[in-house]
């Protein structure tokens, strides 16, 4: 019985790559001299430094384009409200978004559901399986969920005949 999984995956590694290279164009940058304003990481959560909220939008976009340049979308990133730092500083959390939470997995279920297709969803841990009898019924609902924004950037693994 043909079936595929519905993921949302971040490749860690890529992210590892894009907060290395916001590093060093941020350390060659004029308008950051003197300043400490960088990016770290620990577990997949994101840290934003910069002298004040001005200058941590700017390392926002510096670490957003080179996460598209990448190929990892910057729909996976929650941002938390930009807040003060010890010595006139700000900062800001990033948390990155990986698999698909049990209420969003409810969301997709009852999306898929609704299109009266023949097929079977299955929530198995952070990702979606689907089942059916026709290649072609899953192929409409890849369709129709790739047409969807669900404000979660979707992977379709897995799939077999």
């Amino acid at each position: 019985m043909p079936s595929f999984d519905v993921v949302s995956e971040v490749d860690e590694h890529e992210v590892a790559n894009a907060i290395d290279q916001a590093n060093r164009e941020i350390s060659t940058r004029f308008d950051f001299k003197g300043s400490d304003a960088r990016v770290d990481s620990s577990d997949m959560t994101l840290t934003l430094f910069a002298d004040d909220e001005f200058k941590v939008g700017q390392v926002r976009d510096i670490l957003e384009n080179k996460l598209v340049r990448r190929k990892v979308d910057v729909g996976c990133l929650d941002y938390s409200e930009v807040e003060s730092a010890a010595g006139d500083t700000a900062r800001q959390s990033v948390a990155v978004r990986q698999g698909i939470d049990q209420e969003r997995a409810r969301k997709l279920v009852k999306l898929i559901k609704d299109m009266k297709m023949k097929v079977q969803t299955a929530i198995q841990g952070d990702k979606l399986r689907v089942t059916g009898k026709k290649r072609d019924d899953l192929q409409a609902v890849i369709a129709m969920l790739k047409d969807k924004d669900l404000g979660l950037p979707l992977q379709y693994v897995n799939f077999r005949d």
